[in-house]
């Protein structure tokens, strides 16, 4: 006869069916949708984060969510290029990318950080694809235009970021069809141009536009703060794009939070049923938000 259980040991394995019994409508409600997540800041370069965030994305699979990632790599470009003695501009949060970065960036996005991603999500019990916009013709993209109002004559002066893309089209097929094999497609934010030109593509905007595409449940902006918070500093957990255009007007939204937000909502008026801004480095904050009745971080609904 097994040994009775000790209070608290009991205590511990209530609270744990009472986490599965919570989490049962959600799981019913998302069977079969699609969830895209955009990986990337901090929580890259920590491995115990890559494995928990490895491993959460192997749980969605596994309860019949179709989970994409779509991954960045900023940080790592940056390494590489300044350990090849290359100096990097910024413009707007966008790096000026001439050719010889350019090649960089798609050998550190599609090479190294994508298939160690790949291997994270296999070291948790995973089938990953690791493939950039370039794949199946999964996504095209055209030169990024930017203008800047000259200081002295107040004149807007067209700004060249070199190979900086943004999508113009995206194809599901390949998707879809990894996903229904069973596999999750890891997606680097690399993408040719009709020009035959390959382009850098700013991560949550490769994210969102196939999360609208895709027609997803959720995208996912896995960030480095809480969400988006008000002047007192408090989350705000639910928001439309009337309130995002109200608190960036009165300046509550600010700084490099507005283009995760524009691409909130770009994605959720596109077809994609809503965005998520959280914390990338709070373990388990995806889990978090869509199997709890509280959630993790902010929710973007048109």
């Amino acid at each position: 006869m097994p040994n009775s259980l000790d209070p608290a040991q009991m205590q511990a394995m209530l609270a744990k069916a009472e986490t599965l019994v919570e989490a049962l409508p959600y799981l019913q409600r998302y069977a079969g949708k699609t969830f895209v997540v955009k990986y990337g800041g901090h929580a890259m370069g920590d491995p115990e984060a890559a494995r928990q965030f490895a491993e959460d994305v192997v749980l969605l699979k596994a309860v019949g969510i179709n989970p994409v990632v779509v991954h960045g790599g900023g940080p790592q470009i940056g390494a590489m290029l300044k350990k090849l003695g290359v100096e990097s501009k910024f413009v707007d949060g966008l790096r000026v990318t001439d050719k010889a970065t350019a090649e960089v960036a798609e050998m550190v996005l599609s090479g190294a950080i994508n298939k160690e991603l790949v291997g994270w999500i296999a070291g948790a019990g995973g089938k990953a694809l690791g493939i950039s916009g370039k794949d199946g013709g999964l996504v095209m993209a055209s030169k990024v235009q930017r203008t800047a109002k000259d200081p002295d004559s107040q004149i807007e002066q067209a700004i060249d970021l070199g190979f900086v893309g943004e999508p113009t089209s995206v194809d599901t097929t390949l998707i879809e069809t990894a996903s229904a094999a069973g596999m999750i497609p890891v997606i680097a934010p690399i993408a040719p141009g009709k020009d035959g030109e390959t382009y850098n593509i700013n991560a949550d905007t490769m994210a969102g536009a196939i999360a609208a595409a895709l027609g997803a449940a959720r995208l996912f902006l896995l960030t480095d703060v809480p969400g988006v918070l008000d002047k007192a500093g408090t989350l705000m957990t639910d928001l439309t794009p009337a309130d995002i255009a109200r608190l960036q007007a009165d300046g509550t939204i600010s700084g490099g939070m507005i283009p995760k937000l524009e691409t909130c909502v770009h994605a959720v008026e596109a077809g994609c049923e809503a965005a998520v801004v959280l914390d990338g480095r709070v373990p388990h904050a995806m889990l978090l938000e869509v199997f709890t009745s509280r959630g993790a971080g902010t929710l973007i609904k048109a």
